[in-house]
């Protein structure tokens, strides 16, 4: 089962972002903040972020460079899931290494198949040609 941390300062988003990935059979652990953020990386190495950019401590843009920066959390899978919903912001959190934008308010398919889409990229097998 994979594993996703749902980086959230509202407890509200948080239950509802947890109950979509829950129901699509993802195992989810929280923080409300970007340092508790770092520390569960490091900690239970899930194969999906869905990040907040308006955080406590430090925001999710500096979280999302963090984790695209250490070879240790490079290939987790970052979602940002933000209020911030400018095309400026949609760059800066790609341009920070985001594997997604997702603006809130969502449509929770959205997410849902954002995430499926993701994860289904990341277990494809590779194929070697032997010629």
């Amino acid at each position: 089962m994979s594993t996703a941390l749902i980086v959230e300062d509202s407890i509200a988003q948080r239950e509802n972002i947890s109950i979509l990935l829950q129901r699509i059979g993802l195992s989810v652990i929280y923080a409300k903040d970007g340092i508790e953020a770092l520390e569960q990386v490091q900690n239970y190495h899930p194969e999906l972020v869905v990040l907040d950019i308006l955080l406590p401590k430090m925001n999710g843009y500096e979280v999302c460079r963090r984790l695209k920066s250490d070879e240790k959390t490079q290939n987790s899978i970052v979602v940002m899931c933000s209020s911030k919903g400018e095309q400026f912001d949609h760059y800066w959190g790609i341009k920070q290494g985001a594997d997604a934008y997702i603006s809130k308010p969502f449509l929770p398919q959205d997410l849902v198949c954002t995430v499926k889409y993701l994860l289904r990229e990341i277990k494809q097998p590779e194929y070697q040609f032997i010629g």
